[in-house]
């Protein structure tokens, strides 16, 4: 397991190297991961050892990678678990789940130390180069952007919920309650994109999204 420190300031070999690189090594371990059969499971073995390997140069900890595998994997025990259920074929089937776990282990993996060691405007920077899709790279900054401020919104509105009821009510009123918010936070969030929108027209948004260093001659 990682142990060393994962602290923002904390630079390692695994930052230096470039945002190209990064991006392609995290692909190429996860399509590798996805063409490894489970027959072959000394090598996703070897893969796994590799990208914790990469994780602990990194510096990402025990403790935070813990916690991230426990978001993780019950959602991917449930969703493996619902294939042996349904088929008829039991062996194949775990044995197809068995496969999934690890593939799925090894990309989430991949992608915590991509997200460790490559800030998201690099990121994003690198799939232009890449030629991706600039309407996928608008989309992605603006979920980045705007992510945190939908969730200090909905962090307000269950505030605001909790001092009218201080924190009481049944199980049902909860759902209710919760569902309620939720439909409120869509409703905002679908008018300050509109405002936003607007805003963005009026200082000249063309659609393309722009880095600090870009030449505007250039953007296309």
């Amino acid at each position: 397991m990682p142990v060393s420190s994962a602290t923002s300031d904390f630079i390692s070999p695994c930052h230096a190297i470039s945002s190209g690189w990064k991006l392609g090594l995290t692909l190429f371990v996860i399509v590798l991961a996805s063409l490894i059969p489970l027959e072959h499971w000394p090598a996703q073995g070897l893969l796994l050892a590799f990208v914790f390997a990469g994780l602990s140069i990194a510096g990402v900890t025990s403790g935070y990678l813990t916690r991230r595998l426990v978001l993780f994997l019950p959602m991917l025990l449930v969703f493996g678990m619902s294939v042996p259920i349904t088929q008829i074929n039991q062996a194949a089937a775990w044995s197809w789940m068995m496969g999934l776990w690890m593939r799925c282990t090894v990309a989430f993996l991949a992608g915590l130390w991509l997200i460790h060691v490559l800030p998201f405007p690099e990121l994003l920077a690198t799939l232009v180069k890449w030629r991706c899709p600039i309407l996928l790279v608008a989309m992605l900054a603006f979920m980045y952007r705007y992510i945190f401020i939908l969730w200090e919104e909905l962090a307000r509105l269950r505030h605001a919920r909790e001092a009218r009821d201080f924190g009481r009510g049944s199980l049902k009123m909860r759902w209710i309650t919760n569902a309620q918010l939720i439909g409120l936070l869509l409703l905002r969030a679908m008018e300050r994109a509109e405002r936003t929108h607007q805003a963005m027209l009026a200082r000249g948004w063309d659609g393309s999204p722009r880095f600090l260093g870009d030449d505007p001659r250039k953007v296309r």
